[in-house]
């Protein structure tokens, strides 16, 4: 079960593998984009290449769904990036359901841990897989694998590296349930203060100039390539244009004069930012219904839009 690009390695890993796969459960297809058009999951054109049983249920309660799963009989049910299963589904299988979960379990436990662990400024993430029960991320772990977070790395990156290293590691999960050698542990055996991961929010991806350029780098890395780290610009006029910054770098040991959010820039090759501690040098941002672009491409086409102006 799953839906978006991270599960699709998993599945094909499984394909390949010794293992059965009798059908695939994903989101049912939903309009998408400016022009609303219907656009299929990765999962579900990963399927259809393949001649892989599709299901794409509404709801996961449906009793005729349901029966679909009980007539099928699995040994095992694998969840990767899907939505909170109810217990009547999860408990189908005789093996039990398992979870791909990216981040090293109980840590940033929701939504979007590869988001969260970067812009928190983690020199490490990792994966885990788990025994599904009842609460979202909290059955007992089966395993896990530590994974080294570059500091440029941005969360594109990240989520293309540990897509493939958890296709592997579910696979050593799916062996070891095969050959009975699981030894799961509960999750409060490994508790400390926890971290969050919770969906991200227009309100969170905004940038708070206040914080040091280290932290704002770190929301920007965490936040890019999507949905964007934003800020809003406004002109000595009082007009507002919003902008994402999708890539910077943090100008060691240098100081900008002028309040948090000034700007300064030769309208030809740099951007820099003043941040609550420290400075930011801007590499690649997007105007609000523009395309993404380099500093140096967006100075020469609205660098007029930064003179005299700040972000804030």
């Amino acid at each position: 079960m799953g839906t978006p690009e991270f599960a699709v390695p998993s599945l094909e890993a499984i394909l390949n593998s010794k293992h059965e796969v009798e059908a695939v459960v994903t989101a049912p297809d939903k309009p998408a984009g400016r022009g609303r058009k219907i656009a299929f999951s990765d999962v579900k054109i990963f399927c259809e290449k393949h001649d892989i049983p599709l299901l794409q249920p509404v709801s996961l309660k449906d009793a005729g769904f349901l029966n679909i799963i009980k007539g099928i009989k699995p040994d095992l049910m694998v969840v990767v990036a899907f939505r909170m299963l109810p217990e009547m589904l999860w408990s189908i299988p005789e093996k039990g359901t398992i979870n791909l979960h990216a981040s090293l379990l109980p840590q940033y436990r929701g939504a979007a841990p590869i988001n969260h662990a970067i812009i928190n400024g983690e020199k490490q993430t990792g994966l885990t897989t788990f025994f599904i029960n009842n609460k979202i991320d909290t059955g007992n772990i089966i395993k896990q694998q530590v994974i080294d977070i570059d500091p440029e790395e941005n969360m594109g990156e990240l989520h293309d590296r540990m897509k493939i290293a958890g296709s592997q590691l579910l696979l050593e999960t799916l062996d070891a349930i095969d050959n009975g050698n699981v030894q799961a542990i509960t999750q409060e055996s490994v508790a400390e203060k926890l971290i969050p991961a919770p969906k991200l929010s227009r309100e969170t991806t905004r940038i708070d100039w206040n914080k040091t350029a280290e932290q704002i780098n770190n929301q920007i890395r965490g936040l890019s390539p999507y949905p964007g780290a934003w800020t809003t610009m406004i002109g000595k006029d009082g007009t507002e244009n919003s902008f994402k910054i999708l890539s910077a770098i943090v100008v060691e040991d240098t100081e900008l004069p002028g309040e948090v959010g000034s700007i300064e820039t030769d309208v030809k090759s740099y951007i820099h930012v003043k941040c609550g501690t420290g400075m930011l040098k801007v590499n690649k941002l997007q105007l609000s219904g523009r395309g993404a672009m380099l500093t140096d491409e967006f100075l020469r086409g609205y660098g007029y839009l930064l003179i005299d102006n700040k972000y804030e």
